[in-house]
C-alpha cells in the first residue's frame, strides 16, 4: 500500500528557523494519527508543509502523488482538492448560510452544476448531523455545530485525508468528544485522519498512531503508555 502522505529526513521550517529537524512519517489509507508536544514544537508547522503552506527545502516528501519538493505554485489548489482541513477556530464566513459558506468552496474549487452542488451540500451536511441546519447563519450554531459545519467543508471534495489542527480546542469537554466521534466514523468510513492536539485524554481515549514532537524532532511513540509533556 502506497502512502497518502510521505515525508523522510525532512526539515521543517518554521518561519526564517527549522523546528523540526529529519521527520519521517509514512500516512497510510484508513490510518488515525496525532501529534503531539508542547506549543512551539513544531506541530502546525509540519501540517503547513503538507499542505504546502511553507515550502520543503530538504528531504523527501509527498502528498496524494504531488511531490512537495518540485510542487509548482499553480498546481497548489489541486494538491489542497485532495485534502480536507479543519481549524481550531472553524474560519466560517459569518456573512454566509451554512449552506453558502459550502456552496462558496465547491465554486471555488470548479464545481458548477446547481444541482451537482446541492446534492453535495445536503451530503456532507447529513454525514455531519447538520442535515437540518443549512439554513442556518454561523452565529446561530453552537461552537460544536460550527466544528460540524467545518468538517463538512472538509469534506466536499471526496479527500484522501483530514488534517485536523487542535480542532477541539476552543470547545467543551462533552463537544469535543462529539467531534472526536465524528471523526472516528469519518475514519472507519476510510478517510485518514492527521490530528494535531494538546489534550492527552484525546489520544488515550481514542487510540491512534502518536507522533510526539521535542527537542526539534518529531518521532512515533511506539511504546506502551505514552508520557507527553504539555507543559509550555
Amino acid at each position: 500500500m502506497e502512502p497518502i502522505i510521505h515525508l523522510a529526513k525532512a526539515n521543517i521550517p518554521g518561519g526564517d528557523h527549522t523546528v523540526v529537524y529529519d521527520l519521517s512519517m509514512d500516512i497510510y489509507p484508513g490510518d488515525f494519527v496525532y501529534i503531539v508536544g508542547k506549543v512551539g514544537t513544531g506541530k502546525t508547522s509540519i501540517i503547513r508543509v503538507i499542505t504546502a503552506e511553507s515550502r520543503l527545502e530538504s528531504g523527501e516528501g509527498s502528498v496524494c502523488g504531488f511531490d512537495l519538493r518540485k510542487l509548482r505554485t499553480k498546481d497548489i489548489p489541486y494538491l489542497r482538492r485532495t485534502l480536507g482541513v479543519v481549524f481550531q477556530d472553524f474560519q466560517l464566513l459569518m456573512d454566509r448560510t451554512v449552506e453558502q459558506n459550502l456552496e462558496f468552496v465547491l465554486r471555488a474549487t470548479g464545481w458548477k452544476d446547481r444541482k451537482k452542488i446541492d446534492d453535495r451540500i445536503n451530503e456532507v451536511l447529513d454525514s455531519v448531523g447538520l442535515a437540518t441546519k443549512a439554513h442556518k447563519m454561523p452565529h446561530q450554531l453552537s461552537g460544536g455545530e460550527q466544528q460540524r459545519v467545518a468538517i463538512a467543508r472538509s469534506l466536499l471534495n471526496s479527500p484522501k485525508v483530514i488534517l485536523a489542527d487542535e480542532p477541539t480546542g476552543n470547545l467543551d469537554g462533552e463537544t469535543a468528544d462529539d467531534i472526536l466521534r465524528l471523526l472516528c466514523k469519518l475514519n472507519k468510513e476510510g478517510v485518514a485522519i492527521v490530528m494535531v492536539t494538546h489534550n492527552k485524554t484525546i489520544f488515550e481515549n481514542y487510540p491512534g498512531r502518536v507522533f510526539v514532537c521535542k527537542d526539534e524532532a518529531c518521532e512515533e511513540q511506539v511504546d506502551e503508555g505514552i508520557d507527553v509533556d504539555f507543559t509550555i
